[in-house]
């Protein structure tokens, strides 16, 4: 199904209190990428899964970039806005105002969700970044009193530089974010403990 121009896939939540996880697959993912990660971490919250629209020979990514690790900022900005436009539309559509919606994404995703966050962009409860690096500057510091993020990164990451994951932890925990931090002496793939840990995460700070 497509709405705002994303295909997308929805899971209800269990019940009324359950939060809603928006999963941001990585390149070459789509709307299904994340689902059973998604049901591992939260298995009573609601699953709302885009797939990225920018294509880099034939993969989904959900932004552009111009070279590994240099971002097309306009891209950037323009794509972050059409996706909080969606989870907008999305949000009426399947009933989903009042939910805690908890932005779950992983490399590429994860990028985007970092770039909803430092555009305040859309309504996040919190966000879970696997694999982030600062995907840009905001020109006009957000405002994210209080938000939960937790980061979970490689200390061996070939694609995401270790220096660009601690910043971008300093960009949000000066934008006012509570940000835990999650290094695992692995590289981009993720690995079981950290998932453990995630899971730990988010029972504590979204029961």
């Amino acid at each position: 199904m497509a709405s705002a121009d994303f295909i997308h896939h929805f899971s209800p939540p269990a019940d009324e209190s359950a939060p809603v996880l928006l999963l941001l697959h990585g390149t070459g993912g789509n709307e299904r990428d994340l689902l059973e990660l998604g049901r591992g971490l939260a298995p009573r919250a609601g699953l709302l899964s885009p797939r990225g629209k920018v294509l880099e020979n034939g993969m989904p990514r959900f932004l552009r970039r111009l070279a590994e690790g240099v971002f097309d900022e306009a891209d950037l900005i323009a794509r972050t806005h059409e996706l909080a436009a969606f989870i907008g539309e999305a949000g009426g559509r399947y009933g989903m105002a009042g939910r805690r919606l908890i932005a779950v994404g992983y490399s590429n995703g994860a990028n985007i969700a970092a770039s909803l966050l430092l555009l305040n962009a859309a309504p996040l409860a919190g966000a879970v970044l696997l694999r982030a690096m600062v995907p840009l500057v905001p020109e006009t510091p957000p405002t994210l009193d209080g938000v939960p993020v937790m980061i979970a990164a490689g200390e061996n990451d070939p694609l995401i530089p270790a220096e660009s994951t601690s910043r971008l932890a300093e960009m949000l925990r000066g934008a006012g974010a509570d940000v835990a931090m999650q290094w695992s002496l692995g590289g981009h793939q993720l690995a079981a403990a950290e998932l453990v840990a995630v899971r730990a995460w988010l029972d504590e700070r979204f029961p």
